[in-house]
């Protein structure tokens, strides 16, 4: 298994929040689904599904989501899921999303690894994918 890095951009799109499923006491439970296009060493379409939960306090709260990504990463085909868990702690941010254990398909088969992102002050993504094969 050789470790290799991908980077890239990603552009967002349909970002559907359903009514909060829960709401006591000012903190809220919901579902949010939203679309993804990669570019770069990873090529492709990703479809994710985020469980949101709210607070009162303003940047405290946190989302988990599963993402699966289809597309083309270093001219290998297949696909794969990915796992997030995002925490904001009145501001205070960590994310890790990492590829769930034998979830990839096709040329992508054994993948493993982790995906850091950034939102740049213009507001665009980037992403650096640390992974093995």
């Amino acid at each position: 298994m050789n470790a290799m890095t991908a980077k890239g951009t990603f552009d967002t799109a349909d970002w559907n929040a359903k009514p909060p499923y829960e709401d006591r006491d000012g903190v809220t439970l919901g579902l949010v689904t939203m679309s993804k296009t990669f570019h770069g060493d990873l090529t492709g379409t990703s479809v994710v599904t985020l469980l949101v939960a709210s607070t009162p306090v303003e940047d405290s709260r946190s989302y988990v989501a599963l993402e699966r990504i289809e597309g083309t990463l270093h001219g290998l085909s297949g696909s794969f899921v990915v796992q997030h868990n995002a925490v904001s702690d009145k501001g205070e941010q960590s994310l890790r999303i990492s590829v769930v254990p034998d979830s990839a398909t096709g040329e992508l088969r054994g993948l493993r690894g982790d995906m850091g992102i950034v939102i740049g002050p213009d507001g665009g993504h980037s992403y650096t994918f640390d992974y093995r094969l």
